[in-house]
């Protein structure tokens, strides 16, 4: 039986016989159903029009973006370490071609994910690589929708995946969603890989901080202040957002705190 993939936000299902009636991630009120309806597609339709952009966006860091774009469009990221490889984030689409080049740069270790809506196939991309474990907030939980024994459901507010990789929870966006602090990125300044847990925003000077983003709904200032103060701890000089050039490339830490500053100013 098809795992069915949603077209509207890329999200793949538990096996059906016929597609799903409903997307729970779509029906939500940070999303939508999509103009058209709620519409379907699997990987081997999505594979005879599609194909995965891969490339460096800096040292031991691999963006994977699928082209033509497909229903949010993200780009996922390869963070590769002495000690194993975390892949943040994840794309509908997983091909031969994908897999090779993924494996040619290490493989995949670890597979980590900002939130419910960057997921795509994230059970196959586990599979394709002798089924790595998938770290998902325990806060996210009933958003899961294609349950599989590779989730490791974390709780609390930092995770350490590999020396050097840490989950952060900061909530706001959803319960569970968080950002992963890669220590020794950007020659050693750190980065913070935030998918739109922060949304960077297009002056790459500042992020923003959304309940829905599709559907232009706030967050409050507490909630606000709580992201900030989760990565108030780390060191990091880079942020990458999750979509192809949205990076705020230097003096991230202080584009966050600014950011928010002037977010809560224009909210009270």
């Amino acid at each position: 039986m098809p795992n069915f993939i949603c077209v509207t936000c890329g999200v793949q299902y538990a096996e059906t016989e016929s597609a799903p009636e409903h997307c729970i991630i779509c029906e939500d009120d940070r999303q939508y159903i999509g103009h058209k309806g709620q519409r379907w597609t699997t990987i081997p339709e999505m594979q005879k029009g599609y194909k995965n952009r891969i490339e460096e966006v800096e040292p031991n860091l691999t963006g994977i973006g699928t082209t033509p774009g497909f229903a949010i469009g993200q780009r996922a990221l390869l963070v590769q370490t002495p000690k194993g490889n975390v892949l943040w984030d994840c794309t509908s689409l997983l091909d031969d071609a994908t897999v090779e080049a993924i494996r040619s740069c290490g493989g995949v270790s670890a597979i980590a994910v900002s939130h419910p809506h960057l997921v795509g196939s994230l059970v196959d991309w586990s599979y394709a690589f002798d089924h790595a474990p998938i770290y998902w907030h325990a806060d996210n939980r009933e958003w899961v929708t294609r349950p599989d024994s590779a989730y490791v459901f974390w709780e609390g507010e930092r995770c350490d995946l590999l020396d050097g990789l840490t989950l952060v929870r900061c909530g706001g966006h959803f319960p569970g969603s968080d950002a992963l602090h890669w220590q020794a990125g950007a020659d050693g300044r750190g980065v913070l890989l935030v998918g739109d847990t922060m949304q960077v925003a297009q002056d790459r000077r500042y992020v923003s901080f959304m309940y829905s983003y599709p559907n232009m709904i706030p967050l409050n200032a507490r909630t606000v202040q709580h992201i900030v103060d989760a990565v108030e701890p780390l060191a990091f000089d880079r942020i990458y957002g999750g979509w192809w050039d949205l990076i705020v490339a230097t003096d991230a830490k202080a584009a966050v705190k600014r950011s928010a500053e002037r977010y809560i100013k224009a909210i009270s």
